[in-house]
């Protein structure tokens, strides 16, 4: 899923990713409550249509924040309490008002609050976010009033696979919709983050939906789904985008490099998005040197769409059978210069 942090997924059209390849994207709840506002959108008809996007929409509950704002805000076992990073004004969320912010706003998919620890953190501390985001797991349950939204649990329990196991068996005795598994590339080693899927996929349904948030690099992408999961988020192919990386089958291109001056090749010699179709390194490097706002758009528009295709081809891969060797085949690609 690209990321739409605020019903918007940075410099690009809702049509630029529909011909990337994407079919659902992330909003999330924290920023969109405190920017314009859930009533707001629910009045502009829904985060839908007041984005433009006729697809599948999944909402963060502002867990994430919980983590990632730490020092602005305060937690305990009724809820976290945010001081605005835009004017310092307070925003409560609890389990409860994480729902019903998110019922307002209209995604078809909705996650639970939870707590996500850092890392590396002290068994305790891990013990007690896994129990807190299962109280608050079993609340957001009995808070869903909407019955045309999936609701989401999420696993945490850092690299510790007692506590992981320990935050699934709770869960599971909820029966979500599907499981996300949270709390990871929050710092460990990508080893730590595989090994710690290969003790936690397994134990989750596999006939339900499950969700790596906030993942990741292409290679942790493929690492991930043939360990299990099935949908993914994260920033980087917007982020790098807009700072001159594009990711391709061959590797990562850092574009304000010398060497791509008067490179006439496109990003990706095997890509069909509408960037490498027309534009070649050289000019997409003189872009970012010139500061042209063109250089960040495209690249992120051409990120997004490898990202699609990476994962379209493994699925592909995937129902033939043949997963392994496609794995095998890409990881060799990545290693060879661009």
């Amino acid at each position: 899923m690209p990321v739409g942090t605020l019903a918007t997924v940075k410099g690009l059209t809702v049509d630029q990713l529909r011909a990337a390849g994407a079919q659902m994207v992330l909003s999330n709840t924290y920023h969109l409550a405190i920017r314009p506002g859930a009533e707001v959108v629910q009045q502009l008809g829904g985060l839908h249509k007041f984005m433009g996007w006729d697809g599948p929409i999944l909402t963060d509950s502002g867990g994430f924040q919980v983590f990632s704002l730490a020092k602005m805000s305060r937690l305990d076992d009724r809820g976290v309490t945010f001081r605005s990073h835009i004017d310092g004004s307070l925003l409560e969320l609890t389990p409860e008002r994480a729902v019903e912010i998110q019922e307002q706003l209209g995604p078809d998919f909705m996650m639970c609050l939870d707590e996500c620890p850092p890392h590396p953190a002290t068994q305790d501390h891990i013990r007690r976010a896994v129990d807190r985001t299962t109280l608050w797991a079993e609340r957001c349950r009995r808070a869903q009033r909407r019955s045309d939204q999936a609701l989401l649990g999420i696993v945490q329990g850092g690299v510790d696979l007692e506590m992981r196991s320990r935050s699934v068996e709770a869960l599971v005795d909820l029966d979500f919709f599907g499981y996300a598994v949270g709390g990871l590339s929050v710092g460990e080693p990508p080893a730590e983050m595989y090994t710690t899927l290969e003790g936690t996929v397994p134990r989750l349904p596999s006939h339900k939906l499950r969700y790596l948030m906030g993942v990741g690099r292409p290679i942790d992408l493929l690492e991930s789904a043939t360990r299990g999961i099935d949908l993914f988020d994260c920033v980087m192919p917007t982020r790098n985008g807009r700072n001159a990386m594009a990711f391709t089958s061959r590797g990562a291109l850092r574009l304000r490099n010398r060497q791509y001056q008067t490179d006439p090749r496109p990003l990706d010699e095997s890509c069909r998005c509408p960037v490498c179709q027309r534009y070649s390194r050289g000019y997409l490097r003189h872009l970012f040197l010139v500061n042209e706002m063109l250089g960040p758009i495209l690249v992120s528009w051409h990120n997004i769409a490898y990202y699609q295709s990476l994962l379209r081809e493994l699925r592909e891969a995937i129902r033939a059978g043949c997963g392994g060797e496609f794995r095998a085949l890409q990881l060799a690609r990545w290693d060879e210069k661009s």
